[in-house]
């Protein structure tokens, strides 16, 4: 049966064909447009994924190279460590050893109370050249003019033959006894030290004598005179100058 709309000349049927006709051609618009967003949408997103990826790839060379970078600094951190440790058991072995050799030293200078029973032919020694050093109250320090003293003093010592050298030390009477022994042989060894350090003379060359506050050399109610008496006296003697009388020649003409 057939409808007619009138005053439009369009039949129901025709009009069934056309409302069918828009249906299709809007479900193929939509699937057109669908698939021109899905395409917008992939060309839009897949350059933001593969800067993401690229992004992570990178973040994840990043990490790993600063993880090799920290461990090669580890390395080298612990590497430097050793080599310190190493350094600061080489240095402590060597300051042990130089720490050892400089008591052997001590240890072989003469420390006697007199030279009397200890030098053979004492007598046959005189005196050729002294020193005396003294040192500030409590001090076992040289000082400059102090060691231009024992230089202008072991000038001498190259071109002596077969001499010792005799060392006196001393402090004043100030303070106790014992620490004033200790402080005088300090005293002394300062001035042994250096000459047998700077000059190469042989410890048992030195022969150090009077230890102590008992042999003063001036008055201990003085400023001036205590002064005098924080001294170490070093006396260069030799038995090599000796004068002897020459023979006489035999009587000719017999």
């Amino acid at each position: 049966m057939k409808y007619s709309l009138s005053g439009t000349g369009i039949s129901l049927s025709q009009l069934s064909v056309s409302r069918a006709a828009v249906a299709l051609l809007a479900i193929g618009l939509g699937a057109v447009t669908g698939c021109a967003s899905k395409n917008y949408v992939r060309s839009q997103t897949t350059p933001l994924i593969n800067q993401t990826n690229d992004l992570d790839a990178k973040t994840a060379a990043d990490h790993r190279a600063i993880g090799d970078t920290d461990n090669r600094a580890q390395q080298g951190i612990a590497g430097a460590q050793t080599a310190a440790d190493t350094a600061g058991q080489h240095a402590d072995a060597a300051g042990q050893a130089a720490n050892a050799a400089g008591q052997n030293a001590q240890d072989a200078y003469n420390r006697v109370d007199t030279l009397s029973g200890v030098v053979a032919n004492l007598d046959n020694y005189k005196p050729v050249s002294d020193v005396s050093v003294t040192f500030a109250f409590d001090k076992a320090l040289l000082t400059p003019a102090d060691k231009k003293q024992l230089d202008d003093f072991a000038g001498a010592l190259d071109s002596t033959k077969g001499y010792l050298l005799e060392v006196t030390g001393g402090t004043d009477s100030v303070g106790d006894a014992q620490y004033n022994y200790q402080l005088s042989q300090r005293r002394a060894d300062a001035v042994v030290n250096y000459l047998a350090t700077k000059y190469n003379v042989p410890p048992h060359k030195f022969y150090l004598i009077g230890i102590g506050k008992d042999q003063q050399v001036a008055t201990d109610k003085t400023s001036a005179g205590r002064a005098k008496n924080r001294r170490v006296e070093v006396k260069l003697m030799t038995n090599m100058g000796q004068s002897s009388t020459p023979a006489q020649p035999s009587p000719s003409g017999q």
